[in-house]
């Protein structure tokens, strides 16, 4: 589905490569027949794609990484169209200035920034080890929680929002529903051609100058996976999903 007349997904791409840190930027898809289009469409555009298991993401990832040799891995899911460039540069200085200090870097855990906002990032030794480890298919199927639900093992960093507010819950600038993408198509109706690169800031003042459009996925906000495995996690609780999806 098209945001500003292209592709949804190669948009996400162009703001994750205005990232000054992103370094290669991959697409890691599925082998299975039905994501072709993705292939081509990452070949459309000149973007790196790499094919791996459809449920297995950890597998998925840790493949990604050892094809392309990479010294540190970043996971951003491929729903978060609206995923700001500073707010990746932030997370990713983050951990290179500390990289000593933590084997798991993200904004996640807590989350604060708008749902949408996610970037984690591991090196890529670590992540080979959960690949190895993890047997729990939850942590196969969402690829990090092997570090971020065992913090007396791994020493985990998060990254705060910079204002100390907390619009994790409350604003949805995540791709799962119809209602999503017809917010996402009027916030680049309404900031992609004057500016491509709008960052997070422009997104907030545009939805308190248009409410109608905050308002067009809100019946989703905090609707997110770990509704799923509320028995799984240790670190996660019901407070930080909406368990009654709309």
């Amino acid at each position: 589905m098209p945001l500003a007349g292209k592709a949804s997904l190669i948009r996400q791409v162009e703001r994750v490569q205005l990232s000054r840190l992103a370094g290669l930027v991959v697409v890691a898809t599925t082998d299975d027949p039905s994501d072709d289009v993705v292939v081509d469409l990452c070949r459309e555009h000149g973007v790196e794609c790499f094919r791996g298991d459809q449920l297995d993401l950890l597998d998925r990832h840790y493949q990604a990484g050892r094809h392309f040799a990479a010294r540190d891995v970043v996971k951003i899911p491929s729903d978060c169209q609206l995923i700001s460039p500073a707010v990746i540069d932030r997370v990713l200085g983050f951990y290179l200035e500390r990289r000593d200090d933590f084997d798991f870097v993200s904004n996640l855990h807590p989350a604060t920034y708008p749902d949408g906002n996610d970037v984690e990032v591991m090196p890529f030794n670590l992540l080979e080890q959960a690949w190895r480890e993890a047997d729990k298919p939850h942590e196969r199927e969402h690829t990090t929680p092997f570090f971020w639900d065992q913090p007396d093992r791994f020493r985990i960093g998060n990254v705060a929002w910079e204002t100390g507010l907390d619009y994790s819950m409350t604003h949805r600038w995540t791709l799962d529903y119809k209602e999503d993408y017809d917010f996402m198509s009027a916030i680049f109706n309404e900031l992609y051609s004057a500016n491509p690169a709008f960052d997070l800031n422009d997104i907030l003042a545009l939805l308190e100058r248009r409410p109608d459009i905050m308002a067009i996925n809100s019946k989703f906000a905090g609707v997110n996976w770990y509704r799923h495995h509320l028995d799984d996690l240790k670190t996660v609780t019901s407070d930080q999903t909406n368990v009654n999806e709309s």
